[in-house]
């Protein structure tokens, strides 16, 4: 499956009603800086989503966090209560990812985004004092409902402002934030466990209502400070816009109608449930979603089973998403350099694969060197390869409809991983939590498939594009 050569020609772009004060065929481009713009652009776009997700992703998780500083005993989590107040987000955050991606569209993303945003922060304050199981179920149903938008509608975003050399960087910037969201995330859990009594509330109960007033405060920012498409960009000069949307081939306005044929085309194309299987198993293809949400909400309880206080268990949750960091960042850097997807995300699979094995094999807490070597490997496994499966998805699809519908439903269906892996660690399982490895490894097999199929497709059809002349539409896709 060799490379197909690429063209970085910036072509002349077609004018555009939606943009009356750009005629695009008149201006030239010759004198952009395109490095000083990229910069430019790198700190317009990327640093609002990271922190709006990096919020998001803290609100939707710290309930792991809160497991082991005692909401159990508070709401009365007995037996799989705790799984089921974990899994009853994904419902509405499943069924929702498609059609906020259209409001974002037709909204405009800095009020779409922001509004999520805020809306997950009030909801964040009231878990706080909610008094029962049923109410902590209440929180989590609306939680999953106004998170829905952001993760999809955010890389639907960037992909908007990259060509396809320079997005991966990006997306595993945005993506990053999930990372550093677990790191922080056992810091602040154990600073704030200090805070038990205090005011008469529960340090879970401060998780909660800190992190909810925090999402408010960035949800505020988000409206000034989001960024929407290139062709709305007020802060381009004409000539900068139009060398954005010449080089992302992006000429077509965010107001463009998505009719019924665009998602019958888009769901006749096998490669749309590849992408989304493979996804899901890895919270972001089918084998990197299940081990990431699976750690995301119980590496804390995991590691608690190892004998350790509330306190060293948050801590030692911090390392594997540092080190995770890193790793992903590098292999952005060697994935755009190199062009091609598929190798670095079956080199994250081996890992998963490698670190599943010590755990399965390696028990006890003579042994914790030794699995906690494995939740490394399978940290940095999934998280690494998952950003690197969604950028590989959402490029090999082009437009605002093809996008908008892709990134909706492939993390729509990737996140139901996480319903897997609420239940893959069950309470009665503790401590070796066997079958809950099991299913992650499975789901890691089935990853390996799903993206060799993947790689397959996308080969098939850049060979089937080469021979009736459509060299444009070749090096469209990316393997």
């Amino acid at each position: 499956m060799g490379n197909i050569a690429e063209t970085d020609d910036i072509e002349a772009v077609s004018p555009s009603l939606d943009a009356p004060s750009v005629d695009d065929k008149a201006i030239s481009t010759s004198t952009v800086n395109e490095a000083k713009l990229l910069r430019k652009i790198d700190w317009r776009v990327m640093p609002m989503l990271f922190v709006i997700y990096l919020v998001a992703f803290l609100d939707r998780v710290n309930i792991s966090n809160a497991l082991t500083l005692g909401i159990k005993t508070d709401l009365d989590l007995t037996g799989n209560r705790a799984n089921t107040a974990l899994v009853v987000f994904y419902a509405p955050y499943i069924l929702f990812e498609i059609p906020s991606n259209l409001l974002l569209k037709k909204l405009n993303p800095h009020v779409w985004l922001s509004g999520c945003i805020v809306a997950f922060g009030v909801v964040m304050l009231g878990q706080a004092f909610v008094k029962s199981y049923g109410g902590l179920i209440a929180t989590r149903f609306f939680l999953g409902l106004a998170e829905a938008g952001v993760f999809p509608g955010s890389f639907y975003l960037i992909s908007f402002w990259y060509k396809r050399e320079e997005s991966q960087k990006r997306f595993t910037i945005y993506w990053s934030s999930v990372i550093l969201a677990g790191a922080f995330g056992g810091l602040l859990a154990t600073a704030i466990s200090k805070m038990d009594g205090m005011r008469g509330l529960a340090s879970w109960q401060w998780i909660f209502l800190l992190e909810g007033i925090a999402a408010i405060l960035v949800g505020i920012a988000a409206f000034f400070f989001t960024c929407d498409f290139p062709r709305e960009a007020s802060w381009l000069t004409p000539e900068e816009k139009a060398f954005v949307v010449a080089k992302t081939k992006s000429d077509e306005s965010h107001n463009v109608a998505i009719t019924k044929q665009d998602y019958i085309n888009y769901f006749l194309d096998p490669k749309a449930y590849l992408g989304a299987v493979m996804y899901f198993t890895n919270e972001k293809p089918l084998a990197i979603v299940v081990p990431i949400y699976a750690f995301s909400y119980f590496a804390a309880t995991i590691i608690q089973t190892l004998g350790y206080s509330t306190v060293e268990t948050q801590l030692h949750t911090v390392p594997p998403f540092a080190a995770t960091f890193v790793f992903a960042i590098i292999l952005a850097v060697w994935s755009d350099r190199a062009n091609i997807r598929y190798p670095f995300i079956l080199f994250g699979d081996i890992l998963i694969i490698i670190g599943l094995a010590l755990l399965l094999t390696k028990h006890g807490k003579s042994n914790f060197s030794v699995e906690y070597l494995g939740i490394f490997f399978v940290t940095m496994g999934s998280f690494g390869a998952g950003a690197v499966i969604v950028c590989w998805i959402l490029m090999n699809n082009h437009g605002h409809a093809e996008r908008s519908i892709s990134s909706g439903f492939t993390i729509g269906f990737g996140n139901a991983g996480g319903i897997v892996a609420v239940f893959a660690f069950l309470s009665k399982d503790a401590p070796y939590y066997t079958t809950g490895y099991w299913v992650l490894m499975s789901m890691t097999i089935v990853g390996v498939v799903t993206t060799v199929l993947y790689a397959f497709c996308v080969w098939r059809e850049k060979r089937k594009a080469l021979a009736n002349g459509q060299v444009a539409k070749a090096n469209s896709l990316s393997l």
